[in-house]
């Protein structure tokens, strides 16, 4: 059951409140937005001021894309965060790949391209209303899977490249995200659970790094001299790194970011109604909100920033509260955006030690790999035409994006004209992306074998 709702989507609580709770819904997603640029940064190769400015710069584009997202003609008009996408990451992640021996800023200069090409394709699906045909193939049974392989995929970057780095301060992460948010009956210790096991952590480091326990060259050392170093302001807004590359590898490979998405997000709006008191979302208000994700998108794009989505984290921040006021979360999207100015705050949180950021990555990446388990408890799972498709598509998104992987000559075999070159290098960079496999297996299975809307989930509500 949904909490009683203290302040409705139209309320505008009194200043105060209206700060302080917007500030709340900041903190809430503070933790999980700041590991999106802290997996991308390290990997292209940014030293810390460069992944200081990528945080400011996401920071600026969540806020902007909160606001278009909230507003009840250009998105749904629900008190709903956008946020850094976890969608997006095996899909930059073959981008880095392709141009990281170009340096940093072009990798975010083909990311940009990719964003605002992708972000323009899926701002008419919304718009024009296209998103009510494709709506009917997006089932539970297909959104399960597709969660079940953004999560479980990234399993080696939660664990191989960062908290195998030094385990002792990658498992303190774990233990006080669980004492936190399943021990503690403190409900702003379990609202705040991976916020406050960062911070504490972090601080541990810190003290040990001074001490000289943690010396520099050690994994969980600190080092604060980058931080001084920082500008405190920046005003390079749009187009920060340089202007927007366009290619079909990374374009290709970002659409199955934005599948994932679309489908991520029609579950968001159902649950944030819910969660607000209201009736469920209906085709226009989809429409619109799916338009609005691709807009913001573009516009990341621009900002130099990543893609972003509507944020469940904050959803279950509503459900907690009662405070369901659309004023409330677009508050939170101006602190954002003033935050986003503040480049000494971005080079304060480029500073986190990798295990501290691995285990936080295994608490969330397990979370999001469950949550999909959960989408598909709307479906009958003692259906055995529901199993052997979940089976077969989360088992295809397992192993087949590595033998894509090997084979990469063949989609992009030299001897091919340019025009198959690209289509190869697009088809290579979307089967090589876990949930991109997942939805397609699970799309094409659930619309082909028969079933009735109760068992695969149509008009369902979670509980």
């Amino acid at each position: 059951m949904a909490k009683k709702v203290v302040y409705g989507l139209l309320d505008r609580p009194p200043f105060p409140i209206m700060v302080l709770a917007g500030a709340q819904h900041v903190l809430t997603l503070f933790g999980a937005t700041a590991l999106v640029p802290l997996i991308f940064g390290p990997a292209m190769g940014m030293d810390q001021l460069q992944i200081a400015a990528l945080i400011s710069c996401v920071y600026f584009g969540m806020g902007v894309a909160t606001l278009i997202q909230t507003h009840p003609k250009f998105g749904t008009g629900l008190p709903i965060v956008q946020g850094s996408s976890f969608s997006f990451i095996p899909s930059v992640m073959t981008i880095i790949g392709a141009y990281k021996a170009m340096g940093p800023d072009v990798v975010m200069q083909y990311m940009g391209g990719g964003l605002i090409l992708g972000g323009i394709i899926l701002s008419v699906i919304g718009y024009t209303g296209i998103i009510g045909y494709i709506r009917k193939i997006i089932t539970p049974v297909v959104i399960g899977p597709v969660i079940m392989a953004i999560g479980f995929s990234l399993a080696p970057t939660a664990i191989q490249f960062n908290a195998a780095n030094y385990w002792p301060i990658s498992l303190m992460v774990v233990a006080l995200i669980f004492i936190f948010s399943l021990v503690s009956k403190n409900k702003y210790a379990n609202i705040f659970a991976i916020l406050s096991s960062i911070v504490l952590t972090y601080l541990v480091c810190l003290g040990l790094s001074r001490a000289g326990i943690f010396p520099a060259g050690h994994p969980a050392h600190v080092d604060l001299s980058r931080v001084i170093e920082a500008p405190w302001l920046r005003y390079n807004v749009i187009m920060p790194w340089g202007a927007p590359k366009f290619s079909m590898l990374a374009f290709g490979a970002l659409l199955a970011g934005f599948f994932a998405v679309m489908i991520e997000s029609v579950g968001d709006y159902h649950s944030v109604s819910y969660a607000s008191g209201l009736d469920d979302p209906d085709e226009a208000t989809i429409s619109r909100g799916i338009g609005a994700e691709g807009l913001n998108c573009a516009l990341s794009g621009l900002f130099g920033s990543v893609g972003t989505t509507s944020y469940t984290e904050n959803i279950g921040l509503i459900g907690l509260t009662g405070v369901a006021s659309r004023w409330v979360v677009r508050t939170g999207a101006i602190i954002l955006i003033l935050m986003s100015f503040v480049t000494k705050l971005g080079a304060l949180v480029a500073t986190m030690p990798s295990p501290v950021i691995g285990g936080a990555y295994i608490a969330l990446f397990g979370t999001i790999g469950a949550l999909g388990i959960q989408v598909l408890m709307r479906a009958d799972m003692g259906s055995q035409r529901n199993v052997l498709i979940v089976g077969f598509s989360f088992l295809m998104a397992m192993g087949l994006p590595g033998w894509i992987e090997q084979n990469q000559a063949f989609f992009m075999n030299p001897e091919y004209n340019p025009f198959l070159q690209t289509i190869g290098g697009m088809i290579w960079a979307i089967l090589k992306t876990p949930m991109a496999v997942a939805g397609i297996c699970a799309a094409f299975c659930d619309s082909l074998v028969p079933g009735t809307d109760e068992e695969r989930g149509i008009g369902v509500r979670m509980k």
